[in-house]
C-alpha cells in the first residue's frame, strides 16, 4: 500500500521476533508516558518546579477540555496507544487541533477516517506524519515501537482494501508487524488455500469481507487463531450495505469468529493488536 510521509516517502520498519523484547516494548508504551508524570514529580521534589505550576500541568494531565472536545491524555497509562482521533464528522481544524493537542503529550498518534481537506491540514501541522493513503489515515510515531509478528489481515477482495488497510496500519502503531494476505476471497478458493502456511503462523487472524460474508468462517476451519471478521459495505443491494454479511459473520459455523461493527478495520485491528500483545507478553522465551 502507499504510503505518504509530510517529507516524503519512507520505508516502513522492520519487525523485530523476540518474544522477550515484545514484553518490554508493550510497557514501553505506558513508560513513554509516565515518564512525564515522574518528571514533573521529580522537579517538585527537587524545587526546580513550584507546586501552583505542578498543579498547573496536572489539570492537563488527566484530559484537556478544548470545547468542542475533551482530549484524553491519560489513555496510554491505561491502554495500548494514546486517544485514537476518528477525523469522520469532526471540522479539519478540530483535527488538527485535537491531533496537536495529543501529540504535545505523546510520541504516538493514530487519526482514522479522514477526509481530503483533513489529511491536508494535519500534514501541513504536522512535520513527519504520514499519510495512509488507501487507508484513510494519518500517523505519527517519533519513536516507534518494535513491530513484532503474529497478526495477519486478509480481504476477500480489492474493494474491501480500505477497511483491511484501516485493521492493518492501526494493529502496525500498536507494535505489531503485520502480515497483508489481500483478494483471497471464496470465489476463488485456490487463492486462500496458497496462504495456509502463513496463515497457521499467526495469533490472530482479522478477515475483511463484503458481499456474502463467507470468508472469516472458511478462514476460522482451517486454523486454530481467532479470526476477527470485519463485514464491508460492499455489495449489491441484497447485501443492504454491509448488514448481509454482518449477519452472516454473526452466523458462523466455525468456532473461533469475533466479530466487529461494519466496515470496522480499526476495531479489528486493536482487537487483534492486543491478542498478539497479550500472547507474545505471556511467553517465556
Amino acid at each position: 500500500m502507499r504510503c505518504y510521509y509530510a517529507s516524503g516517502p519512507r520505508s516502513r520498519p522492520r519487525g523485530i521476533q523476540s518474544a522477550r523484547q515484545a514484553a518490554a516494548a508493550g510497557r514501553r508504551s505506558i513508560a513513554t508516558e509516565e515518564h512525564r508524570l515522574r518528571a514533573l514529580l521529580e522537579a517538585v521534589a527537587d524545587g526546580r518546579t513550584d507546586i501552583t505550576a505542578a498543579i498547573d500541568e496536572l489539570r492537563a494531565l488527566p484530559y484537556e477540555d478544548l470545547g468542542f472536545a475533551k482530549v484524553d491524555h491519560h489513555r496510554a497509562l491505561r491502554d495500548w496507544v494514546p486517544e485514537v482521533v476518528l477525523g469522520q464528522g469532526k471540522t479539519p481544524e478540530q483535527v488538527r487541533d485535537i491531533s496537536l493537542r495529543l501529540l504535545e503529550r505523546s510520541d504516538r498518534l493514530l487519526v482514522t477516517r479522514l477526509s481530503d481537506d483533513a489529511t491536508r491540514l494535519l500534514l501541513q501541522a504536522i512535520p513527519g506524519a504520514r499519510h495512509h493513503e488507501v487507508a484513510r489515515c494519518v500517523t505519527v510515531e517519533r519513536n516507534p515501537l518494535p513491530k513484532h509478528p503474529g497478526v495477519a489481515v486478509l480481504c476477500a477482495g480489492t474493494a474491501d482494501l480500505p477497511v483491511a488497510e484501516e485493521a492493518a496500519v492501526t494493529a502496525e502503531i500498536i507494535g505489531n508487524d503485520v502480515r497483508r494476505i489481500y483478494d483471497v476471497g471464496v470465489a476463488g478458493l485456490h487463492r486462500l488455500l496458497d496462504q495456509l502456511p502463513a496463515l497457521r503462523q499467526q495469533r490472530a487472524l482479522v478477515v475483511v469481507a463484503g458481499m456474502e460474508g463467507a470468508l472469516p468462517s472458511v478462514v476460522a476451519g482451517l486454523v486454530a487463531a481467532p479470526v476477527v471478521a470485519v463485514p464491508t459495505s460492499i455489495g449489491y443491494g441484497a447485501s443492504f450495505n454491509g448488514l448481509a454479511p454482518l449477519l452472516a459473520m454473526l452466523n458462523a459455523c466455525a468456532a473461533g469468529v469475533a466479530v466487529v461493527n461494519i466496515d470496522n478495520g480499526f476495531g479489528a485491528g486493536y482487537l487483534a493488536a492486543s491478542i498478539n500483545r497479550i500472547a507474545l507478553a505471556e511467553r517465556r522465551d
